[in-house]
C-alpha cells in the first residue's frame, strides 16, 4: 500500500483521495511504518549530514559561500537550514513512481522559514505531498498558485508550520516551509509519476539532484539597448525586454572550494521492467545491484549517501534479441479509460534509401557554465562529428558565450582542408563569459539556400542549457525553424532537460546528453545515426472504437532507434473501448509501414491517467509557444487539467498546513534559503566570474579565437537580433487593467468625499 492512500484516510478533516479506502490495521501498518522512515532519516540526518556539513566561518566570509544566511535585519545571519533526501524510485514497466522523502532541519536558535529549490525530471506529474510534524501528518490540497501562496502566507504569519511546492519551470521546482523552531525537524514527502524512456534498444531513467545555476541575459550588459520590433508595417512597433532575473529564484551555490558537499542524498530504485532483463547500468554512481527474478533487480548505492552534486542516470536492456518492439498499458480511472503505447519502428538506417548530403551547422557553447569537463565533453563531441562528415556534405561552426563567432559564414564543403580548419578552432574553445543562446540559434537557423532541396539542413546544438530564458529560445526555433532540423545535444552532470527535450521538439529534431567524456563517442555515435538516417515521417495514430484523446498532438517524426511513446483518453466506451485497436502508421523510404495493437492485450497499468495529463499540459504550452492559441485559452487549459488531475503546474501548486501555531507571538521569523552544491565539474570561478571580466580579457580570449592570424568576426550577442512578439499582449492588458483600477479607486474617493460633504 503506498503511504499516501493510507495517510489519506488517517485526515478525518480532509477530501479523501478517491482510490483511498483504510481500516484499522491500516492505520496502524502506517503508524509504524512512517515512525521507521522518520527514525531511519533522523538517523541519516545525524550522522551524514554532519559529515557532509561544511564548518563554521565568520561573517565576513559570508560573501564566498558559506552556511551562514543573510536575514530581513541588516548584519544578522542566521545558520542555514539542511537538508537530507531519500528517493525511491518503483518502476513498473512503462511507468515510474517517485516518492522523494526530504528531511528539513533548523540547527539555529531562530525560527526560520525554509526555501529549498530542487530539480526534478522535466516530465515528472507531481500530484502528491505531505509535511510529517512528529506523528502528524498533513495532506496537501492543489490550488491555483496564488490562492496556494495566500493559504500559505496566512498560516505564516499565523505561526503555524506549513508547506509550499510551486513549480518554477517544469524541471524546477522551490519547497518552502514555513516557522521551523529552533533545532527543529520538518519531513517533506513529495510524490510523482514519470514514464520510463526508450531509445536506441535501451531503456533509462533520470534522476536530477541539483538545479544548476542559470544565466539571465540581462545580465551581461547593463546599459545594452533593448529591441525593437514593428508589426504589420504599421509604424507601430513594441520594446522587448529580456526578463529579470529575479524572476525566478537564484538560491545560493556553494564554492567546492572553500565547503564540502551538502545535500545529501539516498536512492532506491525496485526495477520491474516486465520483460528478461539484460545489463543493467548506472552511469554516474557507483551501485549495488540485486537480482529478483529474470524480470526484477533491487538497485541501491553502493557507499550510501551521495551530495547532491550531478544527475543519476540508470539504464536496462532486455537480454539479447529479447528487446519488445511494441508495449501496450491502459488504466481506468472513474468513467475513463486510459492508454500508453510504445512503437519502435524496424532498423531505419538498413532500409535508407534517402541519400541526400547534409547541410549542417554545428553551434557550440563555450560560456563560463561549460569550464571544467564540460567544455571537454564539448569539443570532443563536436571533433567526433566532425570526422564523421562525408566530402559532399556542407558544414559551419558557430561558437559563442555573451558573444558568438560565425566561422565560416556560411556552409562550406566538408573539404579535407575546411575539416582541419575547424577542428583547430574548435581545439582551442576556452570556457568564459555569459550564456547568450538566442542570437547563435537564430544565426544557425538562417537558411542561405532555402530553394534548394538536394540537402537535408539540420543545426546540432551543444550545450548544457544553463539559462533562464528558455522562452526565448523556443520562440526562435518555432518562428525561424524552415526547413531545418534541431539537433540538441546536453552536456555535463546536470543539463537543461527540459530546454533539450521542448527546443528538440519544436526543432522537429532529437536530443541526448552526455554526462562524461567516456560517453562521448558512444551517444555521439548514436546521434550522427540519427542524422545520417531518414525520419519515419507521417506518423499517424488511429483507433477503431472511434477518436480519442491523444497526446503528444503533433506527433514527431522518429529517426533511428528512437521509439513512439503516446498516451491517449478513450474515453467511457468500456466494452467497446477494451474490444478496439490502435494502429500506428507513418511512411519509411516513402513506403506505408503500420502496426496495429489489440487494447485487449493492454496490461494493467497505473498512473498512465497522470502521464496522459502531463502530456496534454506540455502539448498546451507548445501550441501557445507555436501561436496556435492564445495565453488565455492556454492558462484555462491547464489549470483545468491541473486541478482535475491533481497536478503542480505553474498556475497551481500543492499546500498544507498544520492547525496548531508553533511560533510565539512577536518572535521573528527569518529566512533561510538552503544552498546548493556547484554541479560536479564546473569551475566556480568561470560561472560566478562573468562580471569581473575586463575588455583585455576579452581581446585575449578573441586573440585565441582567430584562425592563423585571421580575424574571425564576433557579434554581441545582446544586440544581434530582435524576436517576434509572443502571442498576446498581456503586458499592454495588464497596464490598461492597472489604469482602469485607479480610476476606479479615484472615483470611488471622489464620490465619498461629496456624501460626506453632503
Amino acid at each position: 500500500m503506498h503511504i499516501n492512500q493510507a495517510v489519506a484516510g488517517r485526515q478525518s478533516g480532509r477530501r479523501r483521495h478517491p482510490h483511498s479506502g483504510i481500516g484499522r490495521a491500516a492505520l496502524i501498518a502506517l503508524a509504524e511504518r512512517l515512525a521507521m522512515v522518520v527514525l531511519i532519516l533522523a538517523t541519516f540526518l545525524i550522522f551524514v549530514v554532519g559529515a557532509y556539513a561544511a564548518p563554521r566561518i565568520t561573517v565576513d566570509e559570508v560573501k564566498s559561500g558559506s552556511l551562514l544566511m543573510r536575514t530581513d535585519d541588516p548584519g544578522s545571519y542566521v545558520e542555514a537550514v539542511r537538508t537530507a533526501t531519500d528517493v525511491e524510485l518503483k518502476v513498473s514497466g512503462p511507468t515510474i513512481r517517485a516518492t522523494l522523502t526530504q528531511m528539513f532541519h533548523n540547527p539555529s536558535k531562530n525560527w526560520v522559514e525554509g526555501i529549498y529549490v530542487f530539480p526534478l525530471p522535466d516530465g515528472a506529474a507531481v500530484d502528491t505531498m505531505k509535511m510529517v510534524i512528529g506523528q502528524r501528518v498533513v495532506i496537501a490540497d492543489i490550488k491555483e498558485k496564488q490562492q496556494a501562496k495566500l493559504v500559505y502566507e496566512r498560516a505564516k504569519a499565523e505561526g503555524k508550520k506549513a508547506a509550499l511546492v510551486e513549480q518554477q519551470r517544469p524541471n524546477m521546482f522551490m519547497n518552502s516551509i514555513a516557522n521551523i523552531g529552533p533545532g527543529d525537524t520538518v519531513v517533506i514527502q513529495i510524490e510523482y509519476q514519470e514514464p520510463v524512456r526508450q531509445a536506441d534498444n535501451t531503456f533509462s531513467l533520470r534522476v536530477p539532484l541539483v538545479v544548476a545555476p542559470r544565466f539571465s541575459p540581462g545580465a551581461v550588459a547593463e546599459n545594452s539597448a533593448e529591441t525593437v520590433t514593428f508589426q504589420d508595417k504599421s509604424g507601430w512597433g513594441a520594446v522587448k525586454s529580456v526578463p529579470a532575473a529575479s524572476q525566478v529564484p537564484q538560491p545560493p551555490v556553494l564554492d567546492p572550494r572553500k565547503n564540502a558537499p551538502i545535500n545529501p542524498v539516498q536512492i532506491r530504485i525496485d526495477l520491474d521492467a516486465g520483460f528478461p532483463l539484460g545489463a543493467v547500468k548506472s552511469a554516474f554512481h557507483a551501485v549495488n545491484i540485486t537480482d529478483k527474478g529474470s524480470q526484477a533487480r533491487h538497485i541501491e548505492l553502493a557507499s550510501g549517501p551521495v551530495p547532491a552534486d550531478r544527475d543519476f542516470e540508470l539504464t536496462w536492456q532486455a537480454q539479447p534479441s529479447q528487446t519488445p518492439a511494441v508495449g501496450l498499458f491502459r488504466e481506468r480511472v472513474g468513467n475513463e479509460n486510459y492508454l500508453v503505447a510504445y512503437v519502435t519502428p524496424p532498423n531505419l538506417k538498413s532500409q535508407s534509401t534517402d541519400q541526400r548530403p547534409r547541410d549542417v551547422t554545428f553551434v557550440i557553447d563555450n560560456s563560463g557554465s561549460m569550464g571544467g569537463t564540460s567544455i571537454e565533453q564539448a569539443r570532443a563531441s563536436l571533433a567526433y562529428a566532425l570526422g564523421r562528415l562525408t566530402p559532399s556534405d556542407r558544414f559551419n561552426v558557430i561558437r559563442f558565450d555573451d558573444t558568438f563567432t560565425n566561422l565560416f559564414g556560411e556552409t562550406l564543403p566538408a573539404t579535407a582542408e575546411n575539416i582541419a580548419r575547424a577542428q583547430d578552432y574548435v581545439s582551442r574553445l576556452q570556457a568564459n563569459g555569459g550564456t547568450m543562446m538566442v542570437a547563435p540559434m537564430l544565426e544557425a537557423l538562417k537558411d542561405t539556400h532555402s530553394d534548394e532541396q538536394g540537402f537535408l539542413r539540420q543545426v546540432v546544438f551543444i550545450t548544457d542549457g544553463g539559462i533562464d530564458n528558455e522562452q526565448e529560445l523556443f520562440d526562435a526555433i518555432a518562428s525561424h525553424r524552415g526547413r531545418s532540423r534541431v539537433f540538441m545535444v546536453g552536456i555535463g552532470s546536470a543539463p537543461n532537460s527540459y530546454l533539450m527535450t521542448r527546443a528538440a521538439e519544436l526543432g522537429g529534431g532529437a536530443f541526448m546528453q552526455i554526462g562524461s567524456v567516456d560517453q562521448v563517442q558512444e551517444r555521439m555515435k548514436h546521434l550522427v545515426d540519427k542524422l545520417e538516417s531518414p525520419a519515419m515521417t507521417n506518423v499517424d495514430v488511429s483507433f477503431s472504437a472511434g477518436p480519442a484523446d491523444v497526446t503528444p498532438r503533433i506527433l514527431p517524426d522518429l529517426y533511428h532507434g528512437e521509439t513512439l511513446v503516446l498516451a491517449a483518453k478513450m474515453g467511457g466506451l468500456k466494452t467497446r473501448a477494451l474490444s478496439s485497436t490502435v494502429e500506428v502508421h507513418g511512411l519509411i523510404d516513402g513506403k506505408g509501414w503500420s502496426v496495429t495493437l489489440a487494447v485487449a492485450d493492454a496490461a494493467e497499468g497505473a498512473g498512465i491517467s497522470k502521464l496522459w495529463a502531463r502530456r496534454k499540459i506540455d502539448d498546451t504550452e507548445v501550441a501557445q509557444t507555436l501561436r496556435q492559441i492564445s495565453r488565455e485559452d492556454a492558462d484555462k487549459r491547464i489549470l483545468s487539467l491541473a486541478l482535475e488531475h491533481h497536478l503542480v503546474t505553474r498556475l497551481t501548486s500543492l499546500v498544507a498546513v498544520d492547525k496548531t501555531p508553533v511560533r510565539p507571538r512577536g518572535v521573528h521569523l527569518s529566512r533561510s534559503d538552503v544552498p546548493l552544491n556547484l554541479p560536479a565539474g564546473w569551475d566556480f570561478d568561470k560561472v560566478f566570474g562573468v562580471k569581473g571580466e575586463t575588455i583585455s580579457d576579452r581581446e585575449q580570449r578573441q586573440a585565441l579565437l582567430d584562425l592563423d592570424g585571421r580575424k574571425v568576426q564576433t557579434i554581441d550577442a545582446s544586440r544581434a537580433i530582435s524576436l517576434p512578439q509572443t502571442a498576446t499582449d498581456a503586458e499592454l492588458r495588464l497596464i490598461a487593467g492597472l489604469v482602469l483600477l485607479g480610476g476606479g479607486l479615484g472615483f470611488g474617493f471622489l464620490t465619498r468625499r461629496r456624501r460626506v460633504a453632503a
